[in-house]
């Protein structure tokens, strides 16, 4: 079955799921949680370490809501300045259209507007 297994396209689907922000924020939660348990830190440690006050921690846990200067402040304290960083320091595309687009735009400094056509007959 291993075999069978390694052919299939099933491990291509194996981290593909379908997200949302919430989602996003409670396994980002859970992933911090794990860390932070790893390392024998308490909230109340991590609190005091970070700045972030324990209600907020207790929060963000739980429910995945932290604001983003608060998550930063986190995760500095747990030694992941360079991770959070370098969240976006990478260009990310899914088609040959889109990696066209970046390297156009690489340096820029911001957008151009998009020209609409009216459509007049």
């Amino acid at each position: 079955m291993d075999e069978l297994y390694r052919n299939s396209m099933l491990p291509l689907l194996e981290g593909f799921t379908l997200t949302n922000p919430y989602t996003v924020a409670r396994d980002i939660a859970n992933e911090f949680r794990r860390r932070r348990i790893e390392k024998n830190i308490t909230r109340e440690m991590i609190a005091e370490k970070s700045g972030v006050a324990l209600s907020n921690v207790v929060r963000f846990e739980q429910k995945g809501l932290i604001s983003l200067q608060n998550l930063i402040m986190l995760a500095m304290a747990m030694n992941y300045t360079s991770e959070i960083r370098h969240i976006f320091s990478e260009p990310k595309y899914s088609t040959i259209d889109e990696l066209t687009q970046i390297r156009k735009n690489k340096g820029k400094k911001k957008a151009s507007r998009i020209k609409k056509t009216n459509d007049k007959d």
